[in-house]
């Protein structure tokens, strides 16, 4: 009887231990956890990395010495994930997630991409886990940043370039992402091939040679059908600008009025501005 009066005064003070191990005071942390998503062309790309501050400190040549493999961040290595094959730098870099480690020097930066995601920062680093490694330029920026930050700049419609800033330094690299082989593919599948009932497809096809400079007859081609079976103002405005690109001028007027009588009765004011725009430059 009394052996089990000492079992049970353990186990009850195990349990004791553990609930008291088990409450945590909530705090923020000093370097907190991000993550930024960004669509690139047709491609995902997400930043995960944690944010770490000045807090008073010099950063690059002390806190972070020049000429040292770094994590670019804190804590965990910071990384980068493509949903599709994609150019960074002009190097061929394969869909997937890699670590972004950083070589800082005064006069230019490496930046490497590393199939390496598992380290606690750039402990344990190997050239030999590199998949991309080359040099960028750093540049002072005209305010101070207090918390390090990365975000998306220079956005076109196939790439855009990533950006790191802290303290007074920035750097960029380009990421450059395939849009026409992918998009050519599946007007072949969807509109070429197929001759659809949706005039969207047809919108879309049109819409897409006429803004990358293809064929203009056949974009011609695809947005009358769309027009002919569900005529919209948005549609309407498309052919306008295809006709006038074509040398219609007089088509292109019509075409362009008629698109703006309708804009005005669904109160689409953006869109009687833009054919009113085109109306003054056909000439």
């Amino acid at each position: 009887m009394k052996r089990n009066s000492i079992l049970f005064v353990i186990l009850l003070t195990m349990i004791g231990f553990t609930s008291v191990n088990a409450q945590q005071i909530q705090m923020p942390q000093a370097s907190p956890a991000a993550t930024l998503s960004q669509k690139v062309g047709l491609t995902d790309v997400k930043i995960e990395y944690s944010r770490p501050s000045m807090k008073g400190r010099r950063i690059f040549g002390e806190l972070v010495p020049f000429g040292q493999v770094w994590r670019t961040g804190a804590n965990a290595a910071t990384i980068i994930t493509f949903s599709t094959d994609v150019k960074v730098e002009g190097k061929d870099v394969k869909k997937g997630s890699y670590a972004i480690y950083s070589i800082p020097q005064k006069d230019d930066w490496i930046i490497i991409l590393s199939e390496n995601t598992k380290l606690w920062g750039s402990i344990g680093y190997d050239e030999v886990d590199d998949v991309a490694r080359f040099r960028v330029k750093p540049s002072r920026t005209a305010n101070n940043y207090e918390t390090l930050e990365f975000n998306f700049v220079d956005m076109s419609d196939t790439g855009a370039s990533l950006a790191m800033k802290w303290e007074r330094t920035s750097f960029k690299f380009r990421i450059e992402t395939e849009v026409d082989p992918i998009v050519m593919k599946q007007i072949q599948e969807m509109v070429i091939d197929q001759d659809p009932e949706n005039p969207g497809l047809y919108y879309q096809a049109a819409n897409y040679y006429y803004t990358n400079k293809k064929n203009m007859n056949q974009a011609l081609e695809w947005i009358n059908k769309s027009v002919d079976d569900d005529p919209k103002y948005w549609t309407l405005h498309l052919k306008a600008k295809i006709e006038n690109e074509l040398g219609m001028k007089k088509e292109a007027r019509e075409t362009a009025q008629r698109s703006m009588a309708m804009a005005r009765e669904a109160k689409n004011l953006d869109y009687v501005g833009l054919n009113e725009r085109l109306i003054k430059s056909i000439r």
